[in-house]
């Protein structure tokens, strides 16, 4: 297990293999990742507590937002334009992915990353 802290609170990475990974995202409140995509990894996620503030994109780019509470899942398929975001304090979303960490091509960043 390993954390890695990021500019919108951390995430802990609770197993990696060279297949899939598994991680726990800790985002602040008020605070969201990228918009981005991804060129190969797939992942899903599912809401353990609080709400995400979740923005895709459709094929023209017009953007839409969702709100999911704990309990929801959302799939993310590679090349899916997305953003997660947390409107409370602190929202905790398990995500498991494929092992592609590194790829993001970030549209869109709060950060300047």
């Amino acid at each position: 297990m390993r954390i890695v802290e990021k500019p919108w609170g951390y995430e802990e990475i609770w197993a990696e293999t060279d297949r899939y990974v598994g991680k726990i995202l800790y985002i602040m409140a008020g605070c969201r990742l990228s918009l981005q995509k991804h060129a190969k990894k797939e992942e899903t996620v599912r809401v353990m507590q609080g709400s995400l503030i979740l923005t895709t994109a459709d094929e023209s780019g017009s953007l839409t937002t969702h709100i999911l509470q704990a309990g929801n899942s959302f799939h993310v398929p590679p090349g899916t334009i997305h953003r997660f975001g947390a409107g409370e304090h602190l929202v905790i979303l398990a995500e498991v992915s494929t092992t592609e960490l590194n790829d993001v091509i970030r549209i869109e960043d709060d950060y300047a990353r």
